[in-house]
């Protein structure tokens, strides 16, 4: 479904990915390990197309289209999903007038109270400006709510664990498990094993500096819990 090839890229002249290579297969799930600075949420933001990051070299193919000649909007229109590390708020626009003008430009359907009902997200929150006043948690449960109703063909999570507890943990792994198809694909960024109770991997890769050093099956995250990335 996705290619990486020899990705290289940069933010303010600063060399952060450094001829990276990933195949993001169709029906599985893979997660992106790696300590702090390696690159990961980069990468995340180069496919979803942030304007702040400057790709200076490689390709990056999406269902057999050059994903980097496409603007942020087209690369939706063909199915692709962020959630974000840090969801912002968006004053004056309503998770209401937002989901369904975005289900609408995506030719989606689907019922948008009974997906809150699944993840446990009030009724009230559909009325209120998207993220304003959220918690932690409650964001990170917007964010799943929007991958719920958008349907894509591949999610990318960029730490969507960090910040929440275990009740909310359980539910955000329930919306993520339930989107699962043979169809689509799931990126899952993540520093803890511990979502990995939930949302059961089919490959591992590690980062580091910039490029994928290893490669693995689930095993390979117990192994990282236990002796770390050094």
């Amino acid at each position: 479904m996705l290619e990486i090839i020899d990705l290289s890229a940069s933010v303010k002249g600063s060399p952060i990915l450094n001829g990276l290579n990933l195949i993001i297969r169709k029906g599985k799930v893979h997660v992106l390990m790696g300590p702090n600075g390696a690159g990961k949420s980069t990468l995340a933001n180069i496919l979803a197309g942030h304007p702040a990051y400057e790709v200076t070299g490689g390709e990056v193919w999406f269902k057999g289209q050059n994903l980097l000649e496409l603007e942020p909007e087209e690369r939706a229109c063909l199915g692709l999903f962020m959630s974000f590390q840090y969801p912002i708020e968006i004053p004056g626009v309503t998770n209401r007038q937002f989901l369904e003008d975005a289900m609408k430009a995506l030719g989606k359907q689907g019922n948008i109270e009974k997906s809150m009902e699944a993840l446990k997200i009030r009724k009230e929150f559909l009325d209120r400006s998207i993220n304003e006043g959220f918690s932690g948690g409650e964001k990170k449960r917007n964010e799943i709510l929007q991958m719920s109703l958008f349907q894509p063909d591949l999610a990318i999570l960029d730490e969507t664990d960090s910040g929440l507890d275990i009740d909310a943990m359980r539910i955000v792994a329930e919306g993520v498990n339930a989107m699962r198809t043979p169809e689509n694909a799931l990126l899952l960024i993540t520093h803890y094993q511990r979502l990995l109770d939930y949302i059961s991997p089919d490959y591992i890769h590690v980062m580091r500096e910039g490029r994928i050093i290893q490669t693995g099956g689930a095993e390979l995250a117990a192994i990282l819990e236990e002796k770390g990335y050094a």
